[in-house]
């Protein structure tokens, strides 16, 4: 509300006649106490005119008249101007909401909720709205939000500016006169967000009110709700705390102060090499991140590895900027979590399963290429699934080993069950048969499909000096009979 005063449109003399005398010329009782022609407070009267006390007025009941006049009408601007209520906004974060937003019915008690759409619809009201307002959740779900409390708190270019991410969980902040149902008039501070779906469109607005007239209580709760936030950073597992910008403790947790066996006092006002808890190459490297957060007003996230001397430890730390109510940057604050224990379950796990790993490679190995004795001399390789280079050396590997040790004149090499024949397939075959001749061994080749015929053939396989057959079983019987084996022998 501006002010207007006399004086300040009279010069010298004119503050001398907002104070009842000009020079020497003095009035008489009723003169000199109005001072002249003056308004009270100055301020002009709605409608273009404004109410003031005429200093020649002699008569008490006239002046008197004047003041209530100036009364009413200062009650009704006053009165307008709560209507019309300024709005005090600012964008808060979820915590500092929880702290500046108390709750109508204590701090550990679910807030007056109020969700509402675009058109003014009341989607939710809790039970907290309704000890507020007075009406009850099946009074007000569905109805208009300025039937219920003669407000419309949110402007449709308010809701267009509220344009965050929900995952930052933002607040902004605002105030406005309403109703409660019996009709008492109410300020009412409305700590709200925008909603949006999917596409990003503003389905609806969700906001936390209290009545925010009554400075002891909202200043009781708020410092309940600060006992409850310390409570929950103090029985946090991770490292929590707060440095000012030159880099010096002002706030550690409990967690912090067990983990180093030191009172958090003992913290306070000093930075990491002056708290000497860490090695000095160590403390370098807090610091250098601290910087970088301070420098860039961003926060990190990384992964690190100190070296205390003795042995790495492993941490996941959250750094980042610390600003006050104006939005400075005032210091730097962090979140760490220690995971050298599960770095190190992580590597004896990893390491156990190369173990077991390579314990399942050498089964495979064994049954993927198993060497059967048929009979004194005769060996079998029955082959199953895919061939690659890996595993056609395998295959020449136990074979020429197998046959090496028992001594064998006859091999069966069985393809009954191998998926493809291949190029590589057939100049493997041929490579072992070629090896195994040279051990003095023949080599028979059973499971000879139609298809891996045609295949062999298109190929322009070399089996020459390789008995093939239809089935292993008419390979064992070739194997085993007697003249056969005498020739082998031979």
């Amino acid at each position: 509300m501006s002010r207007d005063r006399s004086e300040s449109t009279s010069g010298s003399s004119g503050r001398a006649h907002a104070h009842g005398r000009s020079g020497g010329d003095r009035g008489s009782g009723a003169e000199s106490s109005a001072g002249g022609h003056r308004e009270l407070d100055g301020s002009p009267a709605r409608g273009g005119g404004s109410a003031h006390i005429d200093s020649h007025i002699d008569d008490p009941k006239a002046e008197s008249a004047a003041l209530r006049a100036r009364v009413e009408e200062l009650e009704k601007e006053l009165a307008t101007l709560r209507g019309e209520l300024a709005r005090e906004r600012g964008l808060v974060s979820a915590a500092a909401a929880y702290l500046d937003a108390p709750f109508a019915r204590g701090a550990t008690q679910v807030p007056a909720l109020v969700h509402w759409r675009l058109d003014g619809t009341v989607t939710r009201w809790s039970e907290g709205a309704e000890g507020l307002f007075g009406w009850s959740e099946g009074e007000a779900v569905g109805r208009r939000l300025s039937d219920l409390v003669a407000a419309d708190p949110v402007s449709p270019q308010e809701v267009q500016a509220f344009n965050h991410d929900a995952g930052e969980s933002f607040f902004a902040t605002t105030t406005s006169a309403g109703r409660t149902r019996e009709g008492d008039a109410i300020t009412c501070r409305w700590t709200y967000a925008v909603l949006r779906d999917a596409g990003g469109d503003a389905r609806e607005i969700a906001a936390i009110v209290d009545e925010g007239d009554d400075p002891r209580r909202r200043e009781r709760l708020a410092h309940e709700r600060y006992q409850l936030l310390l409570q929950l950073v103090d029985n946090s597992p991770n490292v929590m705390f707060i440095k000012d910008a030159e880099g010096r403790y002002v706030f550690v947790n409990r967690h912090y102060a067990r983990a180093l066996g030191r009172h958090a006092v003992e913290f306070l006002g000093k930075d990491e090499h002056e708290f000497g808890a860490t090695p000095p190459n160590v403390a370098d490297a807090i610091v250098a991140k601290e910087r970088e957060v301070l420098a860039s007003g961003r926060p990190l996230r990384y992964e690190e590895v100190l070296d205390y001397g003795s042995q790495n430890f492993y941490f996941s730390t959250v750094k980042f900027p610390v600003r006050n109510a104006r939005g400075e940057l005032v210091g730097v604050g962090g979140v760490v979590r220690e995971d050298t224990d599960l770095r190190r379950s992580e590597a004896e796990r990893a390491a156990l399963q190369e173990q077991v790993i390579a314990a399942q490679r050498e089964a495979l190995r064994e049954l993927s290429t198993p060497l059967i004795p048929l009979a004194d001399g005769v060996l079998a390789m029955p082959l199953v699934g895919t061939l690659d280079r890996a595993r056609v050396g395998q295959v020449m590997e136990t074979l020429l080993a197998g046959i090496s040790s028992q001594r064998a004149h006859t091999a069966l090499l069985d393809i009954t069950g191998v998926r493809a024949v291949d190029a590589l397939v057939a100049e493997a075959l041929t490579r072992t048969a070629r090896a195994a001749r040279m051990l003095g061994t023949r080599v028979v080749l059973t499971g000879i499909r139609p298809e891996v015929a045609r295949a062999l053939i298109e190929l322009g396989a070399d089996l020459s000096g390789i008995v093939t057959l239809s089935s292993l079983q008419s390979g064992i019987a070739h194997a085993l009979r007697p003249t056969e084996r005498r020739r082998a022998a031979r």
